[in-house]
């Protein structure tokens, strides 16, 4: 491939250019960009949007808590005591407040870092979260009693 650097653009950011890490591919739907260590391609950009000197904007803000966090609107407005409408606003507008710019950059530096504590609480919140939207299938098996599985709702009704 050429030197040609790839403008990554996933979750809407603008600002973010990749100079290798991935391949171009033919596929039967025309190019196709494979980047390796996607994962850790996540975390370098979450930690350079913590660590930039000015205030985020609402798309740096929402791909922190979606792509860094794995949190949706709503978990992570409750982790900060506000309702999911307010984070949706802020992201679609862009108007950050200064408070949830720097709250949001202390919980992902702690969540990358390993913090077990704020780990745990976010991945419980996006364990209830996921539990809201399942529904519980139980069926009894001969000779060996009751059983149950979780069952994605949306994937139940299809």
């Amino acid at each position: 491939m050429e030197n040609k650097m790839l403008h990554y653009t996933d979750g809407g950011l603008k600002n973010v250019w990749l100079q290798n890490g991935f391949e171009v591919r033919k596929t039967p739907y025309g190019k196709g960009i494979a980047i390796h260590d996607i994962d850790g391609l996540i975390k370098v950009i979450c930690l350079a949007l913590i660590n930039k000197s000015s205030a985020l904007t609402g798309v740096e803000f929402r791909y922190l808590r979606s792509g860094g966090m794995i949190l949706s609107q709503a978990g992570l407005a409750k982790m900060m005591g506000i309702d999911a409408q307010t984070v949706a606003r802020w992201e679609k507008h862009g108007r950050v407040p200064k408070w949830a710019d720097k709250m949001l950059r202390v919980l992902y530096s702690d969540h990358a870092d390993g913090n077990q504590t704020i780990r745990s609480v976010i991945t419980r919140i996006s364990t209830v979260e996921r539990l809201i939207h399942q529904k519980i299938v139980v069926r009894e098996v001969r000779n060996k009693g009751w059983r149950s599985d979780l069952v994605d709702v949306e994937k139940a009704i299809a």
